[in-house]
């Protein structure tokens, strides 16, 4: 297992390799937020989720600022990142949902 010397966490092979995402649909109840990693390539009849991660909702309010902060460093080292119309497919290119 790989080992985290900052945090002392440790990550195994086959997490560490990661999860490739282009579509996340985020849900949420009075208790938790539901976030849906999916895949979508062409020729794929049904996109299916590849990876749930499920967040109280202060965790996700900490997952929100930190995505803020790296973005503003990200865009401060190599530009800003300029987001484009999606292409019209069947499924829409991020999803926001209420109850989940």
């Amino acid at each position: 297992m790989e080992e985290n010397k900052n945090k002392g966490i440790s990550i195994t092979p086959e997490v560490a390799r990661g999860v490739y995402s282009n579509l996340v649909f985020i849900n949420h109840s009075n208790s938790e937020f539901v976030l849906d990693f999916i895949q979508v390539m062409p020729g794929m009849p049904q996109p299916n989720v590849n990876s749930r991660i499920i967040l109280a909702p202060e965790h996700a309010k900490r997952l929100l600022k930190a995505l803020e902060d790296n973005l503003s460093k990200y865009e401060k080292s190599f530009g800003e990142i300029n987001l484009r119309e999606p292409q019209p497919t069947n499924v829409p290119p991020m999803a926001f949902g209420g109850e989940a």
